[in-house]
């Protein structure tokens, strides 16, 4: 429950402190006093947007507090553990807006984001506005307002799920089929190039190898001529060679070892050289008598080349990459031949996931019909109390699997008649705003009962309404009361007097500024402002005895 309110230069609100007890309060004043501005900087410290409009002229900052005890509580108090904010049994929310627009947000004296401001908020009050009666002519609102009464939270929260689960499946195989649109073109160019490189079939490392190699095959007459020169030079030339003229030196060197033996390590040199000359000349010979001339071969070598060069440049690379990108065009050819067994998966995702939302909608169905007929019989027997005699209450759905959304695949209609031999009709038809301002508050007092909601607010919810209705409407709220927190604003005597706790607001002028005041009434008080809401300024005896009277539970 809210225990306590502090505004703080909000609107026409100077300082202002408001606190709250259990059960039912009334808040009451004269025309344009401000009765709603309290619930509307509540709203704030909820989370509502706020602009730079809502701080008093002259100031700089508005400041609103709410203080809330946590006893029955059970699913703020575990948001408030899950997100690490909770202080014991106690909830303080507050909200500062500065004269330039900008605010922020605090929850037990953290500052975090509005929207989780806003999140808390949702678990702990809830607010019925004077216009609601005009929400409930949209057929949206009135699916909503079953799916409150009817719970059903987790399979709410599937059928969301599941629903997005196939609109999501929905649009990736339509992105599929774009993108395939998109590829036909591509793949024919794919399938072009791909015919050129199936038939030369560029191999990993070939290019380098072929270079290497023609490049040595088209210098093998100039190898084999150099080749026999260097042999003959070497061992093989009649005049003169070098093994020849190394004999002759070696011939020389023994007649010096006779003389000396000194000489003997050179003649072993010379001999050494001698049979490295003879070798390399072997070598050489046997090269060239072994190279073979093969123009043809050449030529196959060089057409090769050429061939891998022009298409590497056609497709600016370098000859040493065509392999690699060959291997990458066979794989993207490959994911083409894949992409219709894809679209028939994606298809199946499609398929799969609209029947299993089916199941859940079904499941909707069959407990949307039966929590409508529990709660159309209600709001007829509630409507017979707020003097619509001859009303009756009933609510169509209508399930259709080609239609399905979010919530299902229902459309909810809520039907209506207030007169005897007329037939139900969609309740935006109804003529009289009055009737459908208190069919209005039935399902707005129904609705709460079923929710699990600390703290429940109506904003003049009772507009349109007077005499004998008017007390039933008090009764109503008094009873729900005594299961929850209920703050209303009204201006009718009869809801007033049902209140555990009644304040009054008023708003005062001088030549300097207005400013708004709120103030909880005793029982003296109450029975004057009755009177008020009464007989306006004239009040007699008689108005103060009707007054006395519209008290429940307070003697005099």
């Amino acid at each position: 429950m809210i225990t306590q309110l502090t505004i703080n230069n909000f609107a026409i609100v100077d300082k202002l402190t408001i606190e709250f007890a259990q059960g039912m309060t009334a808040i009451t004043g004269e025309t344009g006093a401000g009765k709603s501005i309290a619930i509307d900087a509540l709203g704030l410290c909820l989370g509502l947007r706020a602009d730079s409009t809502v701080v008093r002229f002259g100031a700089e900052r508005a400041d609103i507090t709410a203080h809330f005890l946590l006893n029955d509580t059970p699913t703020a108090s575990a948001w408030l553990r899950e997100n690490q904010l909770n202080d014991g049994n106690e909830c303080i929310l507050r909200r500062v807006i500065n004269s330039d627009g900008r605010s922020r947000a605090f929850i037990n004296g953290s500052a975090v984001p509005i929207a989780q401001l806003r999140e808390l908020g949702q678990k702990l009050i809830q607010i019925h506005g004077q216009h609601e009666h005009q929400l409930l002519m949209k057929s949206e609102h009135q699916q909503a307002l079953l799916n409150h009464y009817m719970g059903e939270t987790s399979l709410l929260r599937d059928m969301r799920l599941q629903y997005q689960r196939w609109k999501a499946a929905c649009q990736t195989f339509a992105l599929h089929e774009k993108q395939r649109q998109e590829r036909e073109s591509y793949l024919q160019l794919l399938q072009y190039q791909l015919k050129e490189l199936n038939e030369f079939a560029p191999q990993e490392g070939e290019f380098e190898k072929i270079d290497e190699e023609y490049r040595r095959l088209s210098n093998s007459e100039q190898l084999i001529t150099l080749s026999q020169q260097t042999a003959m030079l070497l061992a093989e030339q009649d005049e003169y060679n070098v093994l020849s003229t190394l004999n002759q030196a070696k011939n020389r060197v023994q007649d010096l070892i006779a003389l000396d033996p000194h000489f003997v390590d050179v003649f072993t040199m010379l001999d050494e050289a001698a049979i490295q000359i003879a070798e390399a000349s072997h070598e050489l010979r046997h090269y060239a008598e072994n190279r073979e001339l093969d123009p043809a071969y050449i030529a196959a070598l060089e057409k090769r080349l050429s061939k891998q060069i022009a298409l590497a440049r056609k497709h600016n690379i370098a000859p040493q990459q065509l392999p690699a990108f060959y291997q990458e065009k066979l794989a993207e050819l490959s994911n083409y031949q894949h992409f219709d067994q894809q679209s028939s998966q994606l298809q199946m995702n499609i398929d799969t996931s609209y029947q299993q939302a089916l199941i859940l909608a079904k499941k909707l169905h069959e407990k949307r019909i039966k929590t409508a007929k529990t709660l159309a019989k209600a709001i007829t027997q509630s409507m017979r109390e707020l003097s619509m005699t001859h009303g009756q209450f009933n609510i169509d759905i209508v399930y259709d699997e080609q239609n399905l959304h979010e919530d299902g695949g229902d459309s909810v209609i809520f039907m209506v008649t207030t007169n005897p031999g007329q037939p139900l009709q969609p309740i935006a038809k109804i003529a009289s705003g009055g009737e459908l301002s208190r069919i209005a508050l039935a399902i707005q007092v129904l609705t709460a009962k079923k929710i699990e909601m600390p703290v429940l607010i109506f904003d003049e919810i009772d507009v349109g309404i007077s005499g004998p209705t008017a007390a039933k409407v008090g009764n109503l709220l008094r009873e729900l009361g005594q299961s929850t927190q209920v703050i209303t604003v009204t201006h009718l005597p009869q809801v007033a007097g049902n209140a555990n706790q009644h304040f009054f607001v008023a708003k005062h002028s001088d030549d300097q500024q207005t400013t708004t005041t709120m103030c909880p009434l005793d029982k003296e008080g109450r029975v004057a402002e009755l009177a008020r809401l009464l007989g306006g300024n004239k009040i007699t005896d008689n108005t103060l005895a009707n007054a006395k009277e519209l008290f429940v539970d307070i003697a005099f």
